[in-house]
């Protein structure tokens, strides 16, 4: 587990015409921020998406559909967790969650099932000068994106 990164369960509200699914509450104990942007992406399967993160923004996730394999790993070097990378999966088959993580937090994912659609929120709007992007194959992290759950 990476400091700072947060997963909450959703509950699901199902009846005959489908189903309501609460995501975020200001109330809950893992929003601090203020909410700057709300962003859809729509992604294929096979897709890799990484290195991302922010300087300043947190960042929360939720897979509407679809299956990704998350990575997390910490720049953070005042971060007892500075350096170690975290992984799972999010989206069809799992437990329906939102996760958070803080800046300095670099984040990526491989769609395994696609297309997959995903909302996130940030604590900020789009800010260019708010992102660090390292590129997925980066040998100091050392992540295998390529290899990691081959599409069939």
């Amino acid at each position: 587990m990476i400091e700072g990164v947060v997963f909450k369960n959703l509950v699901t509200y199902p009846d005959e015409r489908g189903y309501f699914r609460e995501l975020i509450r200001n109330s809950d104990a893992f929003v601090h921020e203020d909410i700057g942007q709300i962003s859809h992406s729509l992604v294929y399967a096979g897709v890799v998406k990484a290195w991302h993160a922010h300087k300043e923004q947190a960042q929360w996730n939720y897979v509407i559909s679809g299956l990704i394999y998350v990575a997390l790993h910490d720049l953070r070097k005042h971060s007892s967790t500075y350096g170690e990378t975290m992984t799972f999966l999010s989206g069809n088959d799992q437990n329906k969650i939102i996760y958070k993580f803080p800046p300095g937090v670099l984040h990526g994912y491989k769609c395994i099932d696609g297309p997959m659609n995903i909302i996130y929120v940030t604590s900020g709007i789009y800010d260019i000068n708010d992102e660090i992007r390292i590129e997925h194959n980066d040998p100091e992290i050392g992540f295998d994106w390529i290899n990691t759950f081959k599409i069939k």
